[in-house]
């Protein structure tokens, strides 16, 4: 069903990985690895991720699309997984590593079996430090954990509460001297106890695509100001409703703030959106 599986050892693991204190013995991996200048950013959070948590990944992965970025996660349910989504559609490499072995039979979440198929067919890995026929169980995941940290350059948290098994992949970040990225939440959700421990010890705050390539140290790329970067050009009406998206809003907030009818604005909001240059997720609308 997927493709064989190689072993490696400690002297042909990637660079990061060969540098944190407690490095597997060896490791098993099914597809690629994404060259040495890609830089690999773990993204990781709740299981049970909230439409604004899986908003947040969707907006902040699209945004990394173009760039030499790499996403690591480890494929649970939740965030995990819907960061390896949202790196396929951003045409991202991603890597999941898991906490069971890589055999057919034992890869785990079992819901998850077509994400690990299409991730391989386009050119990501699934990498384990167990045999192939070890199954999950409580203590494989905190312990694959410090492998999704020490292959990333930064690590990115998203949605995590107070006693979340998430935080353990943050802490092993800040251990291994790699920088900790913490998505901001509401301060009444329980989601974001544990996200916000992390603020208040000093992590860099995340709320655009931008914050997390300056993290990487990699030069974002300027677009053309009229154009939005879009090769599409705009009409009159087109760029005065593009030009009001500069932050996300609602329909009707943006709606509002343009000079034209609102059955105008709708006819411009579904042809930009026809055309890939906004998109609506959750009600707020942004731009692409």
């Amino acid at each position: 069903m997927l493709q064989h599986i190689q072993q490696i050892t400690a002297q042909d693991f990637p660079a990061l990985l060969q540098e944190i204190t407690d490095p597997p013995e060896q490791l098993y991996i099914r597809g690629t690895l994404p060259c040495a200048d890609t830089k690999l950013l773990a993204v990781v959070g709740s299981r049970s991720a909230t439409a604004y948590g899986r908003e947040v990944i969707e907006y902040l992965i699209q945004g990394l699309r173009g760039y030499p970025v790499g996403i690591v996660s480890g494929m649970a349910l939740g965030i995990d997984g819907a960061a390896h989504e949202a790196a396929l559609t951003a045409e991202l490499p991603t890597i999941a590593v898991l906490g069971s072995g890589l055999s057919d039979a034992t890869l785990y979440p079992r819901a998850h079996v077509q994400l690990a198929q299409r991730i391989l067919a386009a050119g990501g890995a699934l990498v384990s430090e167990f045999e192939p026929e070890q199954r999950a169980a409580p203590w494989t995941f905190p312990q694959r954990n410090r492998i999704v940290a020490g292959l990333s350059h930064a690590t990115l948290l998203i949605e995590a509460a107070e006693r979340s098994g998430t935080l353990i992949t943050a802490r092993l970040a800040t251990e291994y001297n790699r920088e900790l990225l913490v998505v901001p939440g509401s301060i009444f959700a329980a989601s974001s106890k544990g996200t916000h421990q992390f603020l208040k010890l000093g992590a860099t705050p995340v709320t655009t695509p931008e914050d997390i390539l300056e993290a990487l140290h990699i030069p974002v790329q300027t677009k053309d100001a009229t154009q939005g970067g879009h090769s599409y050009k705009f009409s009159p009406e087109e760029q005065e409703l593009y030009d009001a998206l500069a932050e996300p809003c609602s329909r009707d907030e943006l709606i509002a703030q343009l000079s034209y009818s609102v059955t105008t604005a709708n006819i411009v909001l579904s042809k930009l959106e026809l055309e890939g240059v906004i998109v609506e997720k959750f009600g707020t609308l942004r731009r692409i």
